[in-house]
């Protein structure tokens, strides 16, 4: 059986809500340096007594204020004349890095990151000059607000643990019209290293998206990081982005599960090793489930299945008030869940609406053995399930999926 359920958006961040300001604090020898900007000049103070005539350092930030705003898109330049910059202190909202380069003299830091729309930023800047002598400036910007903003919708979360199928995935709540110029602001770093690529899909909810995967499944306890460096970006249009995202994540366990529409069965392994397999009734005649590899998107331990939201009515259609152990594979509405009503036909006969039914005790084993991005793989039934609805992006060929980014 299906049944449709809005896809549920992790890791969004909207502006004005929720947001609160993040401090991160870089030392400048480290390879990403961090930074948000404004204006000004200043040095330390003279205690009168100095024996030299050594100059003291002093700091100057651009884009300056001159009470005027910034622009949205302007990168951030801090320089410090007569010493070198020993450290930048950064918070803005929305914003986990802010990084940038110093230059190989030590004087000047430029961002790599760009400032976001409607947005104040605050620098905190150490440098120390040649008397010796530690100067620290502060200063503060704000910049002008755009046409529109965006912001992305990431998955999976967080600290996550997720399977060996889980993508890294973007989903936009604007439409993206320069997809270059915004996937070029979003990386994905492994450990160990893997191949990978980006490509554009269209979400099941009609919004734009761009997925990041392997060649072939992840590999049991890699690193995944993801860094949306968002802030400042034209999507086209004057519509900006605002977010600086830095996004870590672990791949778990490999639980795989292969549904055999001819034999009836699923069979379950973990890291290569069959766990067990049961017998289950998928789709029937008109009804089939979708044949390739979908990914465990959510799971909930009872659910409502009413065939309406799905486009089934008249003697075929249901209304189910508790449905027990449901696994969700798309957001059309497959399941992998306990169907009692369906007792007869376990390892027999395909006579579902589309969803992969087992028996209660079954689907209880199941439910506590899968984790969010699990793969589970349908063989020998008929239309391949689309990229977009969940994560379908295993069934597109490598080649295809290369070609798939907007860089490629």
């Amino acid at each position: 059986m299906q049944v449709r359920r809005a896809r549920r958006p992790r890791g969004t961040d909207l502006p004005g809500v929720g947001r609160s300001a993040r401090r991160v604090t870089a030392a400048l020898g480290l390879a990403a340096l961090l930074l948000t900007a404004c204006d000004g000049g200043g040095g330390g103070k003279s205690d009168g007594k100095q024996a030299t005539k050594s100059p003291a350092s002093v700091i100057t930030v651009k884009p300056g204020t001159g009470g005027a705003a910034a622009s949205p898109g302007d990168k951030v330049t801090v320089h410090s004349s007569g010493g070198r910059l020993l450290d930048i202190r950064v918070s803005a909202p929305d914003t986990d890095e802010f990084g940038g380069s110093l230059s190989a003299d030590g004087h000047t830091w430029t961002s790599s990151a760009l400032l976001a729309p409607a947005t104040k930023y605050t620098v905190v800047a150490r440098a120390k000059g040649a008397d010796g002598r530690t100067v620290t400036r502060r200063t503060t910007i704000g910049t002008a607000r755009a046409r529109g903003t965006f912001v992305g919708e990431y998955s999976p979360e967080k600290g996550a643990t997720v399977g060996v199928g889980m993508p890294v995935s973007v989903v936009f709540n604007k439409p993206v019209r320069d997809r270059a110029a915004v996937e070029r602001r979003l990386s994905v770093a492994t450990s160990p290293h893997v191949d990978g690529a980006w490509s554009w899909v269209k979400d099941h909810s009609g919004r734009d998206r761009v997925d990041y995967r392997p060649r072939k499944f992840w590999a049991s306890g890699t690193e995944v990081t993801l860094r949306m460096a968002l802030s400042g970006v034209d999507a086209g249009g004057g519509v900006y982005g605002t977010q600086q995202r830095v996004v870590r994540f672990r791949v778990g366990h490999a639980v795989v599960g292969t549904v055999d529409t001819n034999r009836k069965t699923m069979t379950v392994k973990e890291d290569g090793k069959v766990l067990r397999t049961l017998p289950v009734s998928s789709g029937k005649p008109g009804y089939e489930t979708w044949n390739g590899t979908m990914v465990v998107l959510e799971k909930v331990p009872s659910i409502r299945m009413n065939s309406r939201t799905v486009g089934i009515f008249g003697p075929e259609a249901y209304n189910l008030g508790s449905v027990k152990w449901a696994v969700r594979l798309t957001p059309s509405g497959t399941f992998v869940h306990a169907a009692p009503w369906n007792a007869g036909k376990f390892g027999r006969v395909n006579g579902s609406h589309g969803c992969v039914g087992m028996s209660t005790s079954d689907a209880r084993w199941f439910f506590g053995h899968v984790h969010l991005g699990d793969p589970v793989t349908v063989v020998h039934s008929k239309d391949t399930v689309a990229e977009g609805n969940g994560y379908g992006d295993w069934n597109v060929d490598w080649a295809t999926w290369r070609a798939g980014s907007a860089l490629s």
